[in-house]
């Protein structure tokens, strides 16, 4: 089994889709829409996780060379491949369900996001990564769904502002 690495992920995304911000921080690598820097961060698409966090420790990142891919999809796909949507798991605590977040190269639901139909793959093979392409592409589609949504809120109420101060 050929693992691929970090780096050929963010280099995948980064050439497959448009508009991504990279933001490196509490030991993780997260990619945002945010086309033209609408605003500070944009929208979430997915992160590259490298180390486990304070309440985040289910996949055991500490070990060496191992990382975690993360990315939300619909909830129709969620329950497709997990058959139910987990339940939120308490501040520190993981998701209910029979996985072992500790394995390598399988899709599994997100261990503290799985609630919001995320998912997580640890170290992927070139194999899977393959085969994940299709999901990684309906994650950037939901993302756009998601930032268009919100930005049409905030040009409206800005609209709304605008046009109560001209009416003064």
């Amino acid at each position: 089994m050929i693992t691929i690495s970090p780096a050929f992920i963010s280099n995948y995304l980064l050439g497959a889709f448009d508009d991504l911000v990279i933001i490196n921080s509490w030991g993780e690598t997260s990619f945002f829409y945010n086309p033209k820097n609408l605003s500070p961060r944009g929208t979430y698409f997915c992160t590259i996780k490298e180390n486990d966090g304070e309440n985040d420790k289910a996949s055991a990142l500490h070990r060496d060379k191992v990382f975690r891919f993360n990315f939300g999809i619909t909830r129709p796909t969620f329950l497709k491949l997990f058959g139910t949507v987990p339940t939120r798991p308490p501040k520190g605590g993981v998701i209910n369900g029979s996985y072992d977040f500790t394995q390598l190269d399988t899709l599994c639901p997100h261990p503290v996001y799985g609630w919001m139909c995320w998912v997580a793959i640890i170290n992927p093979s070139e194999q899977s990564f393959k085969e994940l392409e299709s999901l990684i592409s309906e994650s950037y589609r939901l993302v756009l769904q998601k930032h268009q949504k919100k930005h049409k809120s905030c040009l409206r109420k800005e609209h709304e502002l605008t046009n109560k101060c001209s009416e003064k």
